[in-house]
């Protein structure tokens, strides 16, 4: 009878909190749970949520605070912003040295009927250990295994603080599933790792609540309460209304976005949508009147300035403090007065027009969207929307001085904003609004990419009525322009080629493999490999490029690209693959060997496709007849025959015979080291000579090198080319 009594006055006191201070719960439903606030469409009460899917239980009896809970698991966290924070076990695999093992599987699984999914952007599948395997299954909502593998032979061989596949490896999971089962092992029983590592741990944890530590293989860390037996993690979910687009939802009865708010989908699945309060308005879009006109000028600072202010519904104008003086000559003063507000008024107009328009296109071009990414991902996001007014300064108003090249997808100009920092604005002919999601979406991961090979991102301006672009600013042209320029070709050393060659597949390599979702850059060319003074590569324009899901490895695209460095299969099938990029790199090797353009209609008719022209000079045993001539003046001869053999690899009809992108990278790497260590040993016999006692003077000339003056190691790699 006490306990009876002691629940209902907790639930009393719930109500009157409720009533007083509630603005996000339905009228006269709790708001709250313990510490954890509930915001509609959840709820903990019978009639307090949209649907029995959103309603949560608030536990008073086991836990003081009272902690709510989605079935079994514990909600700690729940944001109108579309996220929930849960815990979840971890998975371990232990030994001793009597070889005994203790393992625990990890499992969850939300309902199929909710509005859950773990999130495939805010977390991070991790495995800890030295001698690892791990893998991730679902069969819930979206089939698939993922996993991966961790070794380490002695702890020095760790680096602590990074988790790269030495000690502690990570990998993302698809979008979609609600259910998963974790499951680790070990390949040798961590046999001779005991005294620093004798288990295996993995998780599925929330990415920016997780930092590896070297102490983390011993279970001593500061995640000893992560790790071991029944041990939990913090985990992210995302929520949404369930299975229906916007469009879907719009003319239905059960349409959840009340009052002045946007519906937003999720994904382009139709997994669901989300709603936001519509710009000037902010509070639960969710709720009858949920969202609230925000006055703008109580805020501070003052919007207007010194004008004055006034609130209007998602919005505010801004009027002149007119100070009356004393009217001197009245007709003089009158039209004067006449004017002066006329002008105001017709100014005024023009603005507000300007604004709407400004507005329109704004949300038009994906901005609410933008904003929530932004949002949705608080750590790490360094995206910034310009405004109109930011890009036409730093243009001059988009002054023909300040055009610094045209291409298919639009015209690029030079840029300087107030901090003096010089930046490349990207104006594009025309936009698709029927893929604006899938434009933003780029954006959003386009402006993450960090790698010193790729030409950074760094915002986008939507307020007009094609988005614009804003890209780092690369100041010495484009490698084509240096290559065909005889003026400065005479810059491009072998060296300098083959490094040129080689940051540009280690950034092609990047976005295929280890960016968080692959890029396909779908345009790789001379021109669009910009070098700046030190003749550094930066890949850019992606205009054309295309994100490729996780769980895919090729896509169907309508066909575009570059003549004379399009992939044939991918011309005659549609089918974009990474090997479609490898094409069009082994087009720009034949270019960087040849000095040659890829077509050229002032060449014979079989030397017009430099592609086929270079392929069939190696077949033929001609291949010094194409290089360009300072490349056979400098020699090594071993080195340039070893890349252009990969170029015809790369130049391969059949994707399938292509190597990837990673293996062309690996191998240019290798070559640009050698050819450093030979230029490195050069100096250092010059140098001897000139400072010995004993030097030997140097006779000959090696720039008449062909085909007969190969060594029999040059020749070696030659025949294995044929």
């Amino acid at each position: 009878m006490v306990m009876g009594s002691g629940h209902m006055l907790f639930g009393l006191l719930l109500l009157i909190a409720a009533s007083a201070f509630n603005t996000t719960s339905k009228p006269s439903c709790p708001d709250g749970c313990g510490n954890v606030s509930i915001p509609y469409p959840f709820g903990i009460q019978k009639g307090c949520s949209r649907s029995e899917e959103f309603e949560l239980v608030c536990n008073d009896t086991h836990y003081n605070p009272p902690k709510p809970f989605r079935g079994a698991y514990e909600i700690v966290e729940i944001t109108l912003e579309g996220q929930a924070n849960v815990t979840a076990y971890v998975a371990s695999d232990c030994y001793n040295e009597s070889g005994s093992t203790e393992s625990y599987y990890s499992h969850m699984r939300l309902r199929e009927d909710g509005p859950f999914t773990f999130s495939n952007t805010l977390n991070k599948f991790t495995a800890i250990g030295c001698d690892t395997q791990a893998y991730i299954t679902s069969s819930y909502g979206r089939n698939f295994t993922s996993g991966c593998m961790s070794f380490c032979g002695e702890k020095e061989t760790v680096i602590d603080g990074l988790c790269t596949g030495i000690g502690c490896c990570q990998t993302s999971i698809p979008q979609g599933a609600w259910g998963f089962s974790i499951e680790v092992n070990s390949s040798n029983n961590h046999i001779g790792l005991l005294d620093f590592n004798p288990c295996s741990f993995a998780f599925l944890i929330a990415a920016d609540q997780f930092k590896f530590n070297i102490n983390d293989l011993s279970n001593g860390s500061q995640y000893e309460m992560y790790l071991g037996k029944g041990k939990k993690v913090p985990l992210m979910l995302d929520w949404a209304i369930w299975n229906e687009t916007c469009k879907q939802a719009e003319n239905s009865t059960s349409y959840a976005c009340k009052g002045s708010s946007t519906c937003y989908n999720i994904s382009t699945n139709g997994l669901g949508y989300r709603c936001n309060c519509s710009k000037g308005y902010e509070g639960n879009p969710y709720l009858e009147g949920g969202c609230k006109d925000i006055d703008e000028c109580k805020r501070h600072p003052h919007p207007c300035g010194a004008e004055k202010c006034k609130n209007n519904a998602g919005g505010y104008s801004c009027t002149p403090r007119i100070q009356l003086t004393v009217v001197i000559l009245g007709t003089i003063s009158g039209l004067l007065s006449v004017l002066i507000v006329g002008s105001w008024l017709y100014w005024g107009l023009k603005k507000r027009k300007l604004l709407k328009l400004r507005e329109k296109f704004f949300r038009q071009n994906g901005g609410l969207l933008l904003q929530q990414q932004i949002t949705s991902h608080r750590v790490g996001v360094t995206t910034k929307i310009f405004s109109t007014e930011e890009l036409e300064r730093a243009t001059n108003n988009y002054h023909e001085s300040r055009i610094i090249g045209r291409g298919g997808y639009g015209t690029v100009y030079k840029g300087i904003l107030p901090d003096q920092t010089i930046v490349a604005i990207k104006k594009s002919k025309i936009v698709d609004e029927t893929q604006i999601e899938q434009f933003i979406n780029e954006v959003f991961i386009l402006s993450q990419i960090n790698h010193r090979n790729v030409v950074k991102l760094l915002g986008c301006c939507l307020e007009t009525q094609v988005p614009l672009l804003v890209y780092e600013f690369i100041s010495n042209g484009t490698l084509s322009y240096h290559i065909h320029d005889k003026a400065l070709s005479s810059s491009l050393s072998l060296e300098n080629r083959l490094r040129i060659a080689s940051e540009t597949a280690g950034a092609l390599s990047y976005l295929h493999f280890a960016a968080s979702i692959p890029i396909f850059h779908r345009d790789v060319k001379s021109t669009n490999i910009l070098l700046d003074d030190s003749l550094i590569a930066k890949v850019s324009d992606f205009g054309a490029s295309r994100l490729v899901p996780l769980d895919q490895t090729q896509i169907t695209t309508l066909v575009q690209g570059t003549l004379g460095y399009l992939d044939p299969e991918y011309f005659q099938t549609g089918q974009l693959t990474e090997k479609s990029d490898v094409y069009s790199f082994g087009v720009v090797l034949a270019e960087l060997l040849t000095g040659e353009k890829p077509t050229s209609m002032n060449r014979c008719q079989e030397e017009r496709n430099l592609s086929m022209y270079f392929v069939s000079s190696i077949k033929g045993n001609n291949l010094f007849q194409v290089l360009e001539k300072r490349i056979v003046d400098e020699g090594g001869m071993e080195h340039v025959v070893a890349v252009a053999q990969l170029a015809e690899r790369c130049l391969r009809v059949k994707g399938e015979e292509r190597p990837s992108m990673k293996e062309v990278a690996m191998e240019l790497e290798g070559l640009l080291r050698s050819v450093e260590n030979i230029r490195v040993q050069k100096l250092h016999e010059e140098t001897h000579n000139l400072f010995g006692e004993t030097s030997q003077s140097y006779t000959g000339n090696e720039s008449a090198i062909g085909p007969d003056s190969l060594n029999n190691d040059t020749m070696s790699a030659w025949e294995v080319g044929r």
